[in-house]
């Protein structure tokens, strides 16, 4: 897609925490905004790559990698892919994503796992289209309390 940059965050500031909460919104009702601490210290994180997508040095999406080792070998996570509604249907996720599995195979990782809702249906034709395969399996969330 012509016009689109896709690139790693490296430096937290105002300008790119108020364009993350502005996306995380988009992504979820109940988002708190993002601070420039918070965002740093997961721009700093060795397990994580935020990935951004702009156009016209406007974000108009992200993604967040995330890269883990266990036994059984490296492996990576796609997580909070989100594109402004006013650039849907013109290809950045599908670049988000794509520029996050080469991130992931370049690394190491053996498998790129991720998880769409059902009644995402864009989305769940996308990550097809980007050769992820559904898996028969469940996922189960517990949900912690600050104590």
């Amino acid at each position: 897609m012509g016009g689109i940059q896709i690139s790693a965050a490296h430096h937290a500031t105002t300008e790119l925490a108020q364009a993350v909460t502005a996306l995380m919104r988009q992504l979820s009702t109940t988002a708190a905004p993002v601070t420039v601490e918070a965002l740093a210290e997961l721009i700093e994180s060795e397990s994580t790559t935020l990935l951004i997508a702009s156009a016209e040095e406007r974000v108009v999406g992200m993604l967040s990698l995330v890269t883990y080792g266990i036994p059984t070998g490296l492996r990576a996570r796609i997580e909070d892919v989100v594109v402004d509604e006013s650039m849907r249907g013109k290809g950045v996720a599908f670049d988000l994503t794509n520029t996050a599995v080469e991130l992931a195979h370049r690394a190491g990782a053996r498998t790129v796992d991720l998880t769409s809702r059902p009644s995402r249906e864009s989305a769940n034709r996308l990550y097809q289209r980007a050769g992820f395969h559904a898996r028969d399996s469940l996922t189960y969330r517990r949900t912690l309390t600050n104590r």
